[in-house]
């Protein structure tokens, strides 16, 4: 059992005790910047801009020689990166690629695994998920000439916040064909149990696909024991591997002969890639899943932030979390709670993510006050304030000091300074 206290010098001796404290010496912290925002864009770390220069240099000194120095190395980056990106998922190397972005991802795995019949077409989603998942579902579904009204089916949450994962099980009919689930909601950071979700539609032979991106980095799955079909992710979020980073896409060895719903030249073979034939020799591996030529500029900064993931270790980095968000709740429910606040997000460790959802009825104003003292934070409709104490840069006294200015800004009704109409990026 946890025990917290609410001074600054508890804060200051769990930093002391920190096994990671060392770590955050190797992000682009600002001096007097507490930041939040992790769970949306990661921090710039110096190994990221470590690499992306070195392939910069790279450019510069071979010019399209860039793609066989090394043995081939940033040719077959996407085999680097993946082999990386594997460990923290527990997946084999060759069922990880990274390419694209999560919205085509998702549209590559629906595209792949979803072959509708009279008896069995349905999509199965949540009506939380980030809404891009949903945008792709629709598109898949009417591009098989369906309508999403009838071939979308959504399991809706009763209170905004959570999905019942008993819901979700009782929503696996024989009509469905194919599963798309968020492992942690973006708003709520609830953690979805995905090896028993997943067990469950595989018992009704349904495909599952998984969008990790509110857990790639914060939370340590086991893709052997959850045994997914296929899996989507942004870098860019806990990983930090720069705004708008490639994509990672994750597929099950036993699907690698299946045709790519979404073929590409990246997706042949190595040793035919070149003879340039018009008939696709597929890849039989996630590699196969490539489309078009790698970004290099957007995979660099990912080997490089990934060093610092795999040194650390991912058990290490989920105790840590779960350990500063639990501090952070106790502070809001000692502190923070008679000026209105509440916690939109599970408490117990096993059912949420890296992410507090602090709610307000003035969470956006109180927000923009936020940025006012240099806290970095992040705003979520209708009145949720995310915050993100990532465990590799943000430390325990961090999260002492936001406390004491949330409470600040409402008992001197700072927020009262700033209007409600919405910015292009809230």
């Amino acid at each position: 059992m946890r025990v917290f206290k609410t001074g600054l010098e508890f804060a200051r001796k769990k930093d002391q005790e920190d096994v990671l404290n060392h770590v955050r010496d190797r992000f682009c912290i600002k001096e007097n910047e507490i930041y939040m925002d992790g769970n949306s864009l990661g921090l710039c770390s110096k190994d990221a801009k470590k690499a992306l220069y070195q392939v910069v240099d790279m450019w510069e000194e071979h010019g399209i020689g860039i793609w066989d120095v090394e043995d081939s190395r940033y040719f077959l980056y996407q085999n680097v990166l993946g082999e990386k990106l594997a460990k923290l998922i527990n997946a084999e190397p060759d069922e990880v690629t990274v390419m694209t972005n999560t919205t085509i991802n998702i549209h590559q795995g629906i595209s792949t695994f979803y072959h509708p019949t009279p008896d069995r077409y349905k999509i199965l989603v949540d009506d939380l998920n980030f809404p891009t998942d949903r945008y792709a579902v629709d598109s898949q579904v009417k591009l098989k000439g369906l309508d999403p009204k009838d071939a979308v089916k959504v399991i809706p949450s009763p209170d905004r916040r959570l999905i019942s994962e008993d819901a979700i099980i009782e929503g696996m009919t024989d009509d469905v064909a194919l599963i798309l689930l968020p492992s942690v909601l973006y708003r709520s950071a609830q953690l979805l149990d995905m090896e028993r979700i997943t067990d469950e539609a595989h018992k009704r032979g349904i495909i599952i696909g998984w969008d990790l991106c509110h857990s790639i980095g914060a939370i340590p799955h086991d893709f052997k024991k959850i045994n997914p079909d296929f899996a989507v992710w942004c870098n860019y979020k806990y990983l930090s591997a720069g705004p708008g980073a490639i994509g990672g896409f994750y597929i099950n060895k036993k699907h690698f002969t299946k045709e790519p719903g979404l073929a590409g030249w990246h997706g042949n073979k190595n040793e035919t890639q070149f003879q340039l034939r018009h008939e696709f020799d597929h890849e039989l591996n996630a590699h196969g899943w490539q489309t078009g030529t790698q970004p290099l500029f957007s995979m660099a900064p990912l080997e490089g932030v990934l060093n610092i993931y795999l040194e650390a270790g991912m058990e290490s980095i989920r105790e840590k979390s779960l350990d500063i968000t639990a501090y952070l709740m106790y502070l809001i429910e000692e502190k923070l709670i008679k000026y209105g606040y509440s916690i939109g997000n599970p408490r117990e460790d096993r059912k949420r993510g890296g992410h507090v959802c602090l709610e307000h009825e003035e969470a956006y104003r109180i927000c923009k006050a936020l940025k006012q003292h240099k806290v970095i934070p992040d705003f979520r409709e209708p009145n949720v304030i995310r915050l993100a104490p990532v465990a590799l840069y943000v430390s325990y006294e961090d999260v002492y000091k936001l406390v004491h200015i949330l409470e600040e800004i409402v008992v001197n009704k700072e927020y009262e300074n700033f209007g409600s109409e919405r910015t292009l990026v809230v």
